[in-house]
């Protein structure tokens, strides 16, 4: 019987964690175009804390999510909040304001984290249902599953800054899976069931949008923002 119970602890372990890998690559693309604006000494330390209270945000979550997704139009609004979150980060992607001073270095981490926490509490939503069902309502199971997931999502993001700063192009992916997540989240809330129930395609076509528009609006705001800083110098 014991032994029993071992098996199925481990087992369900082992898919927590999966799970976390599997869905959290969204989340560490977040992470990294949120930290990837700061100075190189300043990324790890928003990496470490946007990833650490993002976790436990997600274990507070996972007690309510169901009650949450239950909740018309909570999803509509958190979808603009990520469409939002997708503009500002691409629009700010190619800044590297790094000649401020302290004050506005600090602000700018505190910004980044504000930023991955507030992205992954909404990307969380129906991720954690996942994560509970396979805790099985074992608590230590759950935090011990996320607790280990932390640092291949620290990993994960850390990569990703490393791959931007080389290939820019993954930057706009990036704020176009942002965008995609954000349009997907917003036609899928509660409120459009039984008006958009069974319509597969409609909610792709919410999700391209939200990418393309994230997309455009981002690098149009980009250039402009580049366009600024050229003049007053």
């Amino acid at each position: 019987m014991e032994i029993t119970a071992d098996i199925d602890f481990w087992i369900g372990l082992v898919k927590i964690v999966w799970i976390n890998i599997i869905l959290s690559g969204d989340n560490a693309v977040v992470i990294a175009l949120a930290a990837r604006s700061l100075p190189p000494h300043q990324q790890r330390k928003a990496i470490l804390l946007g990833s650490g209270a993002a976790v436990v945000l997600r274990i507070a979550l996972t007690l309510v999510a169901a009650q949450l997704l239950s909740i018309p139009y909570l999803q509509i609004i958190g979808g603009l909040l990520l469409l939002w979150i997708g503009v500002q980060l691409l629009s700010e992607g190619g800044d590297g304001d790094e000649g401020e001073g302290e004050a506005k270095v600090y602000g700018s981490m505190m910004a980044a984290v504000r930023t991955i926490l507030i992205a992954d509490l909404i990307m969380s939503l129906d991720n954690v249902i996942g994560v509970a069902a396979a805790a099985k309502g074992s608590m230590v199971l759950l935090m011990l599953g996320l607790a280990i997931s932390i640092p291949l999502v620290v990993f994960g993001s850390a990569l990703m800054i490393k791959l931007m700063d080389r290939f820019p192009v993954i930057v706009v992916i990036g704020a176009a899976l942002i965008g995609w997540v954000g349009g997907e989240t917003l036609v899928s809330d509660v409120a459009l069931k039984g008006l958009l129930e069974g319509s597969y395609w409609f909610q792709q076509a919410g999700a391209l949008a939200g990418a393309v528009l994230v997309v455009l609006l981002g690098t149009y705001l980009q250039k402009k923002r580049s366009s600024e800083l050229t003049d007053q110098v």
